[in-house]
């Protein structure tokens, strides 16, 4: 198996070291976060921590699992298995990434492999369940592809039920010569997947069987996004009326409404994340929405930033209320902690966790000077 060197953002600095590979102990204070991570440094898979909310301090916990380029987690619903985006280019001979699951041990914060499945395309860079658990979904950022997978009882995956092989390109000669489908989202009511492709400008669109993990393309098929824009993230609004889209090379919000009965999306207002003058390349990559959706936040990664966004109670509009440096540099994923006090980010290059303190009254973010050594973070699951 060989690792993908996606996007060019492996850049070799030196890699700041990890906790070892020895056990470890339970978390018995504060929340439980897993972190994916790219193993092309120092680190071996999947680390764990403790959080204290009193204090926005992490713990660690060592290795929760030895795994290759986990470079994305998501968690069941049960809270008991965590589906793993094995981002690689080779796999059982393929040209293909692989996806995993494991199972939570939560006594001692261990991750035991249950089984490993061929994802279909190099590159898998996002994976996800759906409302049940029982359906899993992955996609292939190299291989500009996705594809679904029934889930066992027992944590195990089935070969991919559904698979969707995209063709074509963007405008951007460089960084959209071909698909990259980069993120899959299922939709709140459990009934469509929506497939994130920067590639070529779309988000597919399926309905989803959640019984048997089947898809099939849905009518309209696809949203599709200014020319040279490249939908990258998506997250729902807590209403289910609402979805935020993240675009990678123009570094914007885009507010889409969403028909629930109809599977379709439509553009509402976009915002631009990036400061006035701002010249260079862009990189837009990710938002959470915090848990009384009043605010949402989004980074970017050239100039490292976290952007805070006010959400209107009336429509979901976006208001940009304040840009504050993220805590490192090349931010790759951001989640707020369980009381919403603290924004985690995952900085790759700096290897770092960033906590940065937030009022939950205001939105607002302050830099509390708390940093966490870790070797290409790349993905942050509270477990």
């Amino acid at each position: 198996m060989r690792q993908i060197n996606r996007r060019g953002f492996i850049f070799g600095s030196a890699a700041l070291s990890v906790m070892g590979r020895a056990g470890f102990a339970a978390a018995k204070d504060g929340a439980r976060l897993l972190v994916g991570t790219q193993t092309s440094g120092s680190s071996k898979g999947i680390y764990a921590y403790s959080f204290v909310a009193s204090t926005g301090d992490l713990t660690a916990l060592g290795l929760a699992a030895e795994a290759e380029n986990p470079t994305f987690l998501a968690l069941a619903p049960d809270g008991r298995t965590v589906l793993v985006a094995n981002e690689l280019d080779k796999f059982g001979g393929r040209d293909s990434g692989a996806v995993s699951t494991f199972t939570l041990d939560r006594t001692k914060t261990r991750l035991s492999k249950v089984n490993q499945v061929a994802s279909g395309g190099g590159g898998t860079c996002h994976v996800a369940f759906d409302g049940t658990g029982r359906a899993a979904f992955a996609a292939n950022y190299g291989g500009g592809s996705a594809a679904s997978f029934a889930v066992g009882a027992g944590g195990e995956l089935s070969p991919a039920v559904s698979f969707f092989q995209y063709s074509g390109h963007g405008p951007d000669k460089e960084r959209q010569e071909a698909p990259h489908a980069h993120r899959v989202t299922v939709s709140p009511d459990n009934r469509f997947l929506l497939v994130n492709d920067l590639g070529i400008d779309e988000i597919h669109i399926y309905r989803l069987d959640a019984a048997t993990a089947k898809l099939t393309p849905n009518e309209p098929a696809a949203w599709k996004s200014a020319p040279g824009a490249g939908p990258r993230a998506l997250r729902f609004h807590p209403n289910g009326k609402v979805a935020y889209c993240v675009t990678e090379m123009t570094s914007s919000v885009v507010v889409l409404r969403w028909d629930s009965q109809r599977g379709a999306l439509d553009t509402v207002q976009e915002v631009v994340m990036r400061p006035d003058g701002f010249s260079g390349v862009t990189t837009g990559n990710d938002i959470v929405i915090d848990h009384g959706a009043r605010f949402a936040y989004a980074t970017d990664r050239s100039d490292d930033i976290v952007v805070t966004f006010a959400i209107s109670p009336n429509d979901g509009k976006l208001t940009l209320v304040d840009r504050l440096p993220c805590g490192g540099k090349v931010p790759r994923h951001l989640t707020l902690d369980p009381s919403g006090r603290w924004l985690l980010i995952a900085n790759q290059e700096s290897d770092n966790i960033s906590v940065l303190a937030r009022d939950v009254k205001t939105g607002k973010l302050t830099d509390a000077g708390k940093s966490f050594p870790l070797s290409r973070p790349q993905c942050l699951v509270f477990a």
